[in-house]
């Protein structure tokens, strides 16, 4: 294909303009989900950017503005910290995934980081490759305004946001009451996957202590294990902003809601004590289990080594009438053969019989 030369009006074939080419703004409503405002509660209707919704509410001064982002890029997301006044380092945190959980104050904006979780439906914990499939929401939360952006394909928010426009009484507690219902969902999605995840530690604690000698496959204790500490690391670290959300020394929170998030807080608390005990529950199975795998490997070194010594039998003494020597007991009787062949399985069975009695077969 023929490139335009540089200073030449004319094409000129094989040559390329080396001069860096314009850069083309990446459209944000790409990564839009949703955009509304909320007066009194209520969503005003009809489609809006998000721009002419934050100057809405600036220039009106009544209501907020609900933005959802999913999986934003750069320059998608510093569009939208330029129209808010978002400070650098939060969008940073927010284009890029895998932050812990955390509670970060800029001034009258609060920036909340939530890790959500999934459980990853399998027939048996044998067969899985994966518990616990994981996300992040982040909320910020200003004055007039609440942007949500989420990475995962399971962490979606439109549920929530359909059933707090029913609830107008909710939203009239401003951005924070949509801060509270995501974290009340986060959490609540936390009891039910350890829920689930109880009934996987159980079928594993039941194979490890159960009266079955088939072969235990520890690298299913290992991948339940992996998991525990996956929820661990999403739950516990929260204990932190939650605590700073519902104390009385922060002045961005209004005191209802501060109420409804002591409520969350709870469930919060209920959540990491079950996580903690899972994590010592199975850390317990995997010894045990490494015991019983390694109890195992011994009995089948007891077998493997009892039919060693009774196989050892007829083959020394097949060895040592195999040296060809002229005088030998029995060579020369006719009953030699059947004495020296009767004679072993006698031995042969004594030995079995023996180890037999001591467990060894």
């Amino acid at each position: 294909m023929p490139y335009l030369r540089p200073g030449n009006r004319g094409i000129v074939p094989g040559r390329r303009d080396r001069r860096p080419l314009p850069r083309i703004p990446v459209p944000v409503a790409r990564a839009v989900v949703d955009c509304a405002v909320y007066i009194d509660g209520i969503r005003q209707p009809g489609h809006i950017t998000y721009k002419e919704a934050f100057t809405q509410v600036r220039t009106t001064g009544e209501g907020f503005v609900w933005l959802g982002l999913h999986a934003p890029d750069d320059d998608q997301m510093a569009g939208v910290a330029d129209v808010f006044g978002l400070h650098e380092l939060v969008v940073e945190d927010a284009v890029h995934a895998h932050q812990r959980p955390k509670l970060e104050i800029y001034d009258d904006m609060q920036f909340l980081v939530l890790r959500t979780v999934k459980y990853v439906e399998h027939e048996t914990i044998e067969k899985a490759s994966e518990v616990v499939e994981t996300g992040e929401i982040m909320v910020f939360v200003g004055p007039d305004f609440v942007i949500t952006v989420r990475h995962g394909d399971h962490t979606h928010l439109s549920g929530l946001r359909r059933r707090l426009e029913d609830r107008p009484e909710r939203l009239q507690l401003g951005p924070t009451a949509v801060m509270h219902a995501i974290s009340d969902l986060v959490i609540d999605s936390y009891l039910a996957v350890t829920e689930k995840m109880d009934v996987d530690i159980v079928a594993i604690e039941s194979v490890v202590f159960g009266a079955q000698k088939n072969w235990l496959n520890i690298d299913t204790v290992y991948l339940l294990k992996r998991e525990v500490l996956e929820l661990r690391r999403a739950v516990t670290p929260l204990s932190g902003p939650m605590s700073r959300l519902t104390a009385g020394s922060n002045p961005l929170v209004p005191k209802e809601v501060r109420r409804h998030l002591r409520d969350v807080a709870d469930h919060l608390s209920t959540v990491i004590e079950r996580v903690v005990e899972y994590d010592e529950l199975l850390s317990s199975l995997l010894d045990a289990a490494a015991t019983k795998v390694s109890i195992q490997q011994n009995g089948d070194m007891r077998k493997i080594s009892a039919w060693v010594a009774i196989g050892a039998v007829p083959t020394m003494v097949a060895g040592l009438y195999g040296m060809n020597f002229e005088y030998m007991p029995g060579l020369s009787d006719h009953a030699g053969f059947m004495t020296v062949v009767v004679g072993l399985i006698i031995a042969c069975t004594g030995l079995w019989v023996v180890f037999r009695r001591h467990h060894w077969l």
